[in-house]
């Protein structure tokens, strides 16, 4: 539990500051001065390019942790995840190199989603092939609380810079730190990893020698339909994620939008961030005691009419109505991400798995996250907010019909 935890908070930590760059720092560094909203569009454009390179990182980290197993494979994607971070925080930018700086960090941004597309596999799987049949789900939330951790320390660094440092002194090196100090968490993270053991359902596939021989191209001609609504079921969290603290962020802060200071909205969306933590154990709980199908089909419910409330609720230039906002939002994501770590894992064989949870999760994240902030930025700027919120809500019933095609996993034996 303790090496899936600092793990994912570890890589989570590297995403998200590459998240919060690009909408603060990159549109003004990296690409020619000019239209801001235009910049602002090509540096989330970059911010996709990881959601593109993901599912290439689950199916190759999948391939290796399904065929060797998880300990190196997870060894591996930590170090493909901290390097990439490392090196963004040396590049040069578009006033120095040009055209250049832009495509090494696209370059460094699709390393980034590699990485990150072979740890959460690995990291669910660490946590749930090694924990009690009835207490899976909560086990399975321990990789879940990397997301949270690692945002939150992502975005705290950043205030804490912003607020220590001029803008100037921040603009022109300040926003390195944060890419550099990655080094540092990767040391740690390897010396927790290299420790580990193989989890006792891998090790019993080797012992029986039922290695899949290739498992990608397995779990697509057996395992299909459990990639179809792993995929699906994962979809709404991820729009819902990313249009909470991308989207929210950039429209939050910017002029055209709710107009707030950096500084000042960092720290409404870190109180939220604290809800997202705090929900993601307690939706393990509830899975774990009514099944994670009906779980999520109340979440995913509640999403819904979340987004169609966003529209006046976000918009509604309070700031005790943004943080309630942000609170909710958040919290809803704990709910909905929670279960996750134990439901995917559940779909598939053991021989597969590591490639089946991680296909389908990033695939998710592909059609969900990747596009998410792009879409919304467009809506709020062509229709209004309240588009925004349509999207999240047809997202919503997306994974709702998903969740209602889908069996409940609560029983599912992990060793076969």
């Amino acid at each position: 539990m303790l090496a899936s935890l600092v793990g994912t908070s570890i890589e989570f930590y590297d995403f998200y500051v590459y998240a919060t760059a690009a909408v603060l720092i990159f549109p003004k560094l990296f690409f020619p001065a000019g239209d801001d909203t235009a910049a602002t569009l090509n540096s989330l454009a970059t911010f996709g390019i990881a959601f593109v390179a993901r599912p290439v990182g689950s199916a190759l980290f999948g391939h290796f942790g399904d065929r060797i197993g998880r300990k190196a494979t997870l060894v591996a994607s930590l170090l493909t995840m901290g390097i990439s971070t490392v090196l963004i925080g040396l590049l040069p930018g578009y006033a120095q190199i040009g055209i250049v700086a832009p495509l090494l960090l696209a370059l460094c941004r699709f390393g980034q989603g590699l990485g990150l597309g072979g740890e959460w596999g690995g990291a669910a799987l660490l946590a749930t092939e090694n924990a009690p049949p009835r207490k899976r789900a909560l086990f399975g939330t321990f990789p879940q609380l990397g997301a949270p951790i690692g945002f939150f320390f992502a975005n705290g660094l950043f205030l804490i810079l912003s607020g220590v440092m001029s803008d100037d002194a921040f603009s022109s090196w300040g926003w390195r730190i944060p890419f550099l100090v990655s080094a540092v968490l990767v040391i740690v993270g390897l010396w927790v990893r290299l420790s580990l053991s193989e989890t006792p359902a891998f090790a019993k596939v080797l012992e029986n020698n039922e290695r899949a021989k290739v498992p990608f191209v397995q779990v697509f001609r057996t395992d299909f339909k459990a990639l179809v609504l792993g995929t699906f079921i994962m979809l709404a969290t991820y729009v819902l994620f990313y249009l909470m603290t991308v989207f929210s962020l950039s429209y939050g802060t910017s002029d055209s939008g709710l107009g707030y200071e950096r500084s000042t909205f960092l720290v409404m969306l870190l109180v939220g961030v604290v809800f997202f933590g705090l929900t993601v154990p307690v939706a393990g709980l509830l899975a774990d005691r009514y099944g994670r199908r009906s779980t999520l089909l109340v979440t995913t419910t509640a999403i819904i009419v979340f987004g169609l409330l966003m529209g006046p609720w976000f918009g509604a230039h309070s700031t005790v109505a943004t943080v309630l906002f942000l609170v909710v939002g958040l919290g809803l994501m704990g709910m909905t991400f929670g279960p996750m770590g134990a439901l995917l894992p559940e779909l598939f064989p053991t021989a597969v798995r590591y490639t089946g949870a991680s296909v389908s999760y990033n695939i998710a994240s592909l059609l969900g996250a990747s596009v998410a902030p792009y879409i919304a930025t467009w809506l709020a700027g062509s229709y209004g907010l309240g588009w925004v919120g349509v999207y999240l809500a047809v997202a919503g019933a997306i994974t709702l019909l998903a969740l209602i095609a889908s069996r409940e996993t609560r029983e599912t034996s992990l060793e076969s």
